[in-house]
């Protein structure tokens, strides 16, 4: 097992760019997923559906252990989204994903239902379509997660307008769920 409900840390926000950025700064250094609700997307139903968009960034890959994970406790049904990139590492993660997902439910003998669907927009702007995609997701008893992985550093842009994160939860109807990048999967080069 990789980790446990127990493992998952939520913090709530007011919603706004500054009480999201604090949120983001609290939660750096965590190693564990955490969860971020703002009053737009404070609909805790049982989770039905996770959406997960896959870059070209290698620790992208690392979501496929928490998307299985909570689809096997919940039943829920995985989305994930590939960003539409020109090269082919977006795609590669995406498969690697779905590899996880088919050995574990082998494994395991649940019915893990998954599909994959293309983005408009490539890894840089996939961000911009996920809160229109979250909107979809919620929805009278239904109940929706989206999860990212947080940016690993900031850069000029983040500090000036905030990172895709930030924007993301700012605009998302559903919980978002946070992963920070882990420091063995960093490479110098994606």
């Amino acid at each position: 097992m990789i980790f446990s409900s127990d493992d998952i840390r939520v913090e709530h926000c007011d919603g706004t760019r500054r009480g999201v950025q604090q949120v983001l700064d609290t939660c750096r250094e965590e190693r564990r997923p955490y969860v971020v609700t703002t009053p737009l997307a404070s609909n805790l139903s049982p989770l039905t559906s996770i959406l997960v968009p896959v870059t070209m960034l290698e620790e992208e890959v690392y979501k496929a252990e928490i998307c299985t994970y909570l689809a096997r406790k919940t039943g829920a049904h995985i989305i994930l989204l590939r960003a539409n990139d020109y090269g082919s590492k977006a795609k590669r993660n995406t498969q690697r994903i779905i590899t996880h997902i088919q050995t574990i439910a082998e494994r395991t003998g649940n019915n893990i239902t998954y599909e994959e669907r293309v983005a408009k927009g490539d890894s840089f702007h996939i961000h911009k379509e996920l809160p229109l995609l979250s909107s979809a997701l919620q929805g009278g008893d239904r109940g929706g997660l989206l999860l990212l992985t947080a940016s690993r550093e900031y850069g000029l842009d983040d500090w000036l307008f905030g990172p895709p994160e930030q924007y993301v939860i700012r605009h998302s109807h559903v919980p978002v769920m946070l992963v920070n990048p882990r420091a063995d999967l960093f490479s110098l080069c994606d």
